[in-house]
């Protein structure tokens, strides 16, 4: 149960990062294994001109051909996702999210931003043939502030949504029991009177 966490923020720390990591942190408690790819830690050359042999994006490539599940997070800028994922994405090859769950994350700093998971990311993820893409979540920088210490803290109501989010890649990703609610019962020991 290996869940890939991509980060496409140029810069570090950053709002979507922690959004990414609050996801993380979730799925790790529901018992997955969580790796990462921070895409602006790879090599600048290689990663520019595709060059697959090098180890590191090697390495990265290999990352998302063994995850079951992948978390994509980015910023918005003009109403976009982020180089950095451009060029980590055009590097894997077009069925390289074959069969897996994907989870779209992105901030921006205002709302009207928020279409660009659908409009823009979505697309480049049904393109490299993703089995099934759950609905994104947006942040606006609102929602996730950075505390004193210089660490982001996300907001409450931004944290409900991320619980949710989480609880459906946990449950259509990973096939892990829900945690609340009736567990499941299957169809054969359903008992209807008339």
């Amino acid at each position: 149960m290996t869940v890939l966490l991509i980060s496409g923020s140029p810069s570090a720390p950053s709002r979507s990062t922690a959004l990414l990591e609050a996801v993380g942190e979730r799925l790790a408690r529901r018992g997955a294994r969580v790796e990462r790819v921070a895409v602006r830690e790879l090599p600048a050359q290689p990663l520019l001109l595709a060059e697959w042999a090098h180890p590191a994006i090697a390495q990265a490539i290999e990352k998302v051909a063994k995850a079951r599940v992948v978390v994509v997070a980015t910023p918005v800028y003009k109403a976009a996702y982020s180089g950095v994922v451009k060029v980590f994405l055009d590097l894997l090859s077009q069925g390289a999210l074959k069969g897996k769950t994907v989870l779209p994350l992105a901030t921006g700093g205002s709302p009207h931003h928020m279409l660009a998971l659908d409009y823009a990311l979505r697309p480049v993820l049904q393109a490299l043939s993703a089995r099934h893409i759950l609905p994104g979540v947006y942040a606006t920088d609102a929602q996730i502030s950075l505390t004193p210490d210089g660490a982001y803290r996300v907001h409450d109501d931004l944290s409900l949504r991320l619980d949710e989010a989480a609880e459906t890649l946990a449950a259509e990703g990973l096939k892990l029991p829900a945690t609340h609610g009736f567990e499941p019962v299957h169809f054969s020991r359903v008992r209807c009177s008339v």
